[in-house]
């Protein structure tokens, strides 16, 4: 299959390629900046080495290219518009990133071009202490705001259809956090400093000098650049808004129907893409990756007039492939209807309900407890109802606060048993939260079949199987019923490891796997092979006969 981040057409890519290295750059740069939090040297340091790679031919080439692309392809997008409703995470991509050359313009002539025409020194000395509490300074303060929030909100949407984005997005949002802050703190400690060192008396001349410090002439040909290149890119602006005006007023002229058969009919402009259709007329329609091509979620079935309809691009082709889609089921992003049409949306919002982009499912690599209560049927034989609803919540209560004190959950109860999950931010604490878990519902037992024997009740006995794997976590039902549980074939191999511990009279039967997960040798461990019925290969695994001793039995594994 191919990798999901890299669907779409030669647009959508030339667009995420060029995105990632005006990103890089911009990272590199706040690094920079932060620097200055320890020293000059420091960040004057760091300045050099993203000199070194953007300051040369190759670099430079690189950088001009990627900021005109992704400044060309983010016009033509806007100009080919067909409405302006979006959601508005992209609303607020499309405006912060319209407003980045207005904000950069001063700062680039000021810095690459004086450098380049009239050789002054733009080093971090130098900018931060000419721009330090004067407009430009907060000008440069929202430029890092407005081009770094623009850049997090393209890489979110980029990244979210790939199914590790779960496991970096704690990550990825404490950088988004902290980088911008960092940047800033660093500009505010040099700047008061070297605005002081540039005005001072006896130290401004000799490092006025250093800097070859533009003279009056000098600034004022650089604001006049500066106007020159504002008013090139507001021509450009103003073209696209009348572009888009001007094919939004043709295509009123040019309506088509659409209808959807679990919704409304619609009519649309020639030209908009079928999700564009729906924004504009106000249909629910989920778009996972923003309507750029490179998810499947947007995708309906053509019922009606597909065979009036211009084929797939080979990238929607492949999109469309990748998922097993029927003959005629197409991208809503990528579909330009010309003629009618009767669809049906794959995947859409309730009429009262929203469901969340994660109802379709994520996968992750958890651990997962199954447990089932022994005897249960015969224990209650010829009991009243209300007699046995009482044990099995009294048993449930025993033991279940062992699985939420780990930081696992009750996925479902199953009668007598239950099945938990382990949701934690990485494999190896999941598999260690299993473990204390079994851990605790042993004590727990312990101390509950004691209960029960001074009230003269037979004890009681229950099996757990332990198991760690690759689960999708997903709401399955109705839009209105539709719990979050798990499903996949490591649910399949816990539930058949937990029937094996009745056979071998033991208590919990824990995988290799998990225990591995958790940091654990398992050389020294008596392991045993299961063969388990529906499952393709032979897990090993650990028996233990009672559950609170786990801990002992584990405490002469080293941890890896």
């Amino acid at each position: 299959m191919a990798n999901p981040l890299w669907r779409g057409s030669w647009r959508t890519k030339a667009r995420i390629i060029s995105g990632l290295v005006l990103f890089s750059y911009v990272f590199l740069h706040l690094l920079s900046v932060g620097m200055g939090l320890f020293s000059l040297e420091l960040m004057e340091a760091s300045q050099g080495v993203t000199s070194a790679i953007f300051g040369n031919v190759i670099g430079m080439l690189a950088m001009s290219s990627a900021f005109l692309t992704h400044l060309g392809l983010a016009l033509y997008r806007i100009a080919w518009r067909r409405t302006l409703r979006m959601p508005l995470a992209e609303a607020l991509q499309m405006l912060l990133g319209v407003s980045i050359p207005f904000l950069l313009m001063a700062h680039f002539v000021h810095t690459d071009l004086a450098n380049r025409f009239f050789g002054v020194e733009v080093k971090m000395g130098f900018i931060t202490g000419v721009i330090w509490n004067t407009s430009s300074g907060w000008q440069q303060g929202t430029l890092v705001l407005v081009t770094w929030i623009h850049a997090c909100i393209g890489l979110q949407y980029w990244l979210r259809v790939s199914p590790v984005w779960h496991r970096i997005q704690p990550l990825m949002i404490m950088i988004a956090t902290l980088l911008p802050a960092y940047a800033i703190a660093g500009f505010v400690v040099q700047g008061r400093s070297q605005n002081a060192r540039i005005w001072d008396p006896t130290t401004g001349p000799a490092l006025r000098e250093e800097y070859n410090f533009p003279t009056p002439e000098t600034f004022a040909a650089l604001r006049k650049i500066t106007d020159s290149g504002l008013a090139i890119f507001w021509a450009l602006l103003l073209l696209t808004i009348a572009i888009f005006l001007g094919r939004k007023l043709l295509g009123n002229r040019n309506s088509l129907r659409i209808r959807y058969i679990d919704g409304p009919e619609i009519y649309g402009q020639r030209g908009m893409t079928l999700l564009e259709m729906s924004r504009a007329a106000g249909v629910s329609h989920m778009s996972l990756c923003g309507g750029r091509g490179r998810c499947t979620t947007c995708r309906v079935v053509i019922e009606d007039g597909g065979d009036r309809l211009h084929p797939p691009s080979p990238a929607e082709l492949s999109s469309l492939r990748a998922v097993n889609a029927p003959p005629n089921a197409r991208l809503a992003c990528q579909l330009r209807p010309s003629e009618p049409a009767t669809v049906l949306r794959v995947f859409r919002a309730d009429g009262r309900r929203a469901r969340a982009h994660q109802s379709l499912g994520q996968e992750r690599r958890l651990a997962i407890l199954f447990l089932d209560m022994r005897g249960f049927t015969a224990r209650t034989t010829g009991q009243l109802p209300y007699d046995v609803v009482f044990l099995l919540n009294r048993f449930f209560d025993a033991i279940v606060p062992s699985i939420s004190g780990a930081g696992g959950t009750v996925d479902k109860y199953l009668g007598d048993g239950l099945l938990a999950l382990f949701e934690l931010e990485d494999e190896r604490a999941s598999a260690q939260a299993a473990l204390d878990a079994a851990a605790g519902i042993g004590s727990a037992l312990q101390t509950f079949n004691k209960a029960l024997a001074a009230e003269g009740a037979q004890p009681v006995a229950i099996g757990m199987g332990l198991h760690l794997g690759d689960l999708v976590l997903g709401e399955i039902g109705a839009a209105e019923n539709a719990p979050r549980t798990i499903i996949g074939d490591t649910v399949n191999a816990t539930s058949r490891i937990e029937a094996c511990t009745k056979e071998l009279g033991v208590e919990a039967l824990i995988s290799s796997d998990l225990i591995q997960a958790a940091g654990k040798e398992i050389s020294n461990l008596e392991l045993i092979d299961l063969d388990l019925r529906g499952v393709a290969h032979t897990i090993s695994a650990l028996a233990v006969i009672q559950a609170a001793r786990l801990p002992t039995l584990l405490h002469e594994s080293k941890t890896t």
